[in-house]
């Protein structure tokens, strides 16, 4: 068997590929496939991106829901650039301290050919793209803190700086071999904690530093304007979980196999068990909301354990994650925080969960599956592990909650970037105050309509004619429609 390439600081770069002088590739002889892998992997990660967009489209009043699409394409743009300016060089440079990487990798500056600090097999600049999407993703799941009331421009102003100062140092803690979590260590597969726990307690912080929405009784206040867009949007998610999981032992050995396999349990499992709530609750009634919910926070669960865990302990995970996740309906008005897309709740909340299950239920023989890993946890004797975990949950939700509020603290007072849109702007829709010329999909929510007509002081009798109107949220415009004529 070839040789396994290894990193020659004095080539950073890979070699020199100028006028074809060093074939770079050579040294991956016989190891193609890992890399190719892992671009597939990345590829389908950044599904996952669009499908939050979805899901929080669909999730979201439809007089703002194409603030939530826009959000996902532009988050997407916004972190790409952090990354390559930056992000890459604070989370995961070789010359890291415990808490943050220094500017080696400034501007990209010897990310291309050589092996990668992840994994030997991977060439540097495709474990920088598959780690780009992941800060991509984390980010994403923050802004939904701003839910129907944040302006577009400051939450994309945050969600550089958040990944800056946030998400970069949390994830050199965990992942980079010079970080203190991962020296401890912690065992966090795929993102519990950089990206579940961080996300979910900084949408919190976003949440809570913009104050309630407002509204006076609509019936449309806090139910989906799209069903169908969160089944399309978890779907997606669902799928590029496939990838986030099974891509981060970051090799094709049969531990990234078999992390793929841990997903889909956990999200099948998670499924089931919110259903299952929501029938109790419910006295026999289904949702699909719920379920998709459910899926959700079965892959938030298993996240972290996926490479660490077996298939029954991973169905456990997903289903309790899942109904943990469900039975915390009213933990908005615990908290007198309106996080209305109850991040907080799927993600911080979930990944604490799974971050704890996966110091109980790690098994030294599952991560063996790829030839040179053992992370013993609780069920090998290691009790010692679930302490571990514990100070990862308790340091990463603290750190991110604590400067996402300074953050967001500070920008409220810089000119042009005050966080939260005006009343009237709220009560029309970010749609209308943020966008010149595009609408959402249709609906016809004519109930919906004129009960929160009735609720503004608007004429009672209009037409909901779908043209004049366009959906539920037609008449938050401020404007009386005419009255109806009588014959």
């Amino acid at each position: 068997m070839a040789e396994a390439p290894s990193f020659d600081p004095a080539h950073p770069w890979g070699g020199n590929s100028r006028n074809a002088t060093v074939d770079v590739n050579a040294q991956y002889v016989g190891f193609e496939y890992h890399y190719t892998y892992l671009v597939f992997c990345a590829f389908i990660v950044w599904l996952i991106i669009p499908g939050i967009g979805l899901l929080y489209g669909g999730l979201s009043r439809r007089k703002s829901s194409l603030t939530m699409l826009f959000q996902s394409l532009m988050v997407a743009s916004v972190t790409t650039f952090q990354w390559m300016f930056w992000g890459y060089s604070l989370a995961y440079s070789r010359t890291a301290n415990a808490f943050i990487g220094d500017l080696a990798n400034f501007g990209m500056m010897k990310v291309q050919a050589a092996p990668s600090p992840g994994s030997v097999y991977l060439p540097e600049v495709v474990f920088c793209l598959y780690q780009m999407l992941f800060c991509a993703c984390t980010v994403q799941i923050v802004v939904g803190g701003s839910f129907e009331r944040g302006r577009i421009l400051p939450s994309l102003v945050f969600g550089f700086w958040w990944a800056t100062i946030v998400y970069c140092p949390i994830a050199c803690w965990t992942w980079n071999a010079n970080g203190w979590l991962y020296k401890l260590p912690s065992l966090d597969f795929a993102g519990g904690g950089p990206v579940h726990i961080a996300s979910g307690w900084a949408a919190l912080a976003y949440a809570f530093m913009l104050g309630k929405r407002k509204h006076h009784g609509e019936k449309s206040h806090g139910k989906p304007h799209n069903t169908t867009l969160v089944f399309l949007g978890t779907i997606l998610i669902w799928f590029g979980w496939f990838g986030f999981n099974g891509g981060s032992a970051l090799n094709a050995s049969v531990r990234a196999m078999y992390a793929a396999f841990n997903t889909n349990t956990a999200a099948s499992m998670g499924a089931i068990g919110w259903v299952l709530v929501d029938y109790i609750r419910t006295g026999g009634k289904f949702s699909v909301v719920g379920a998709c919910e459910g899926a959700i926070a079965g892959l938030v669960g298993i996240t972290p354990a996926a490479g660490y865990v077996s298939c029954w302990p991973a169905a456990l995970i997903g289903f309790f994650t899942a109904v943990v996740c469900a039975c915390l309906q009213d933990i908005n008005e615990w908290l007198n925080i309106d996080e209305g897309l109850y991040v907080f709740k799927l993600h911080g909340i979930g990944g604490m969960v799974g971050s704890f299950l996966t110091g109980i239920f790690a098994d030294s023989a599952i991560s063996a599956l790829d030839g040179s890993t053992l992370a013993p946890g609780g069920w090998n004797g290691n009790g010692i592990q679930i302490g571990k975990q514990f100070a990862e949950i308790t340091a990463i939700s603290s750190y991110s909650f604590v400067v996402s509020c300074i953050l967001l603290f500070m920008m409220k007072y810089i000119p042009g970037l005050h966080l939260r849109a005006s009343e009237e702007a709220e009560m029309r829709g970010l749609d209308l105050d943020e966008f010149f010329d595009e609408q959402i999909g249709e609906s016809d929510w004519s109930n919906f309509v004129r009960d929160d007509m009735i609720a503004h002081g608007l004429p009672k009798h209009v037409s909901t004619d779908q043209g004049a109107l366009g959906s539920t949220d037609a008449s938050m415009n401020g404007q009386a429609m005419e009255p109806e004529k009588q014959s």
